[in-house]
């Protein structure tokens, strides 16, 4: 028998990953009885198995070290029992050898997948956070060019709303387009009120107060108020029930400021 040929056959590492049926199983065991060579060679094919085990090694769970070790156990007394049939020992080795290392590529092959699925989720959750700000700088963006064309716009009126005796720090401006019947409030200083409570804004048009919104205090950007026709020559901010009146409180009065057509 050339025993090169059979070596080169590949047969044996085809062995050793338990790829083989029960005949051919069986064929190569009898050679490894037949021919101690064949029994070297098959080390070194479980050698180099444990040498890639080892590369792509993980830190198994307790219980999953403890099972190896209690399998090593038994392999080694099982050894001691069958000195007298050394190629059959050679053989229950491989399937052994072959169960432990095809059990923990299973479990590295899980987790190096669990890793890539957490990998996976962790981007796309990266790319929803980057969308979700790309589309806020959008709108603060889109925000700040209107609040610009209010600004410069030649036919916007600034109006300033300076503090009354009921809150002498509270500042705010109007900015007042006539022509289209806009206006829009840039608020400086106001005091703390209730949750109950809201500003109301109020246009004087031909001597009545008329609403022209409610808002909260907030800096970040001009607060687009209703629009209003006609001859307004004072605005002023008053403190009411949350959600407005028809009328002001005169008492709650906050800021006022006349217009240039007064």
């Amino acid at each position: 028998m050339n025993i090169e040929a059979y070596i080169s056959s590949g047969i044996l590492e085809a062995y050793a990953s338990g790829l083989l049926n029960a005949a051919e199983r069986e064929e190569v065991e009898r050679m490894l009885v037949l021919y101690p060579i064949l029994q070297e060679e098959l080390a070194k094919i479980e050698e180099t198995q444990i040498w890639f085990l080892q590369q792509v090694a993980i830190q198994p769970d307790e219980s999953v070290k403890n099972a190896i070790l209690d399998q090593t156990k038994r392999s080694i007394q099982a050894k001691s029992t069958i000195k007298s049939a050394q190629p059959y020992f050679w053989a229950v080795a491989a399937s052994i050898s072959i169960a432990l290392i095809s059990s923990l590529l299973s479990v590295y092959f899980y987790f190096k997948w669990q890793g890539s699925e957490k990998s996976l989720a962790k981007l796309i959750a990266q790319n929803q956070q980057l969308a979700q700000d790309y589309t806020i700088v959008n709108q603060k963006i889109d925000q700040l060019e209107n609040d610009l064309s209010v600004l410069y716009n030649p036919n916007t009126e600034r109006i300033i709303l300076t503090g009354t005796p009921n809150a002498p720090d509270a500042q705010a401006s109007v900015f007042w387009n006539k022509e289209k019947e806009e206006i829009y409030l840039q608020l400086q200083n106001l005091q703390a009120i209730a949750q109950d409570q809201q500003f109301q804004l109020w246009a004087i048009i031909d001597g009545q107060p008329v609403d022209a919104g409610v808002f909260d205090f907030s800096k970040d950007a001009l607060l687009k108020m209703k629009p209003l026709p006609g001859n307004i020559s004072t605005f002023a901010i008053t403190i009411e029930p949350r959600g407005g009146k028809p009328s002001p409180t005169l008492e709650t009065m906050q800021a006022a400021g006349n217009t240039a057509k007064s």
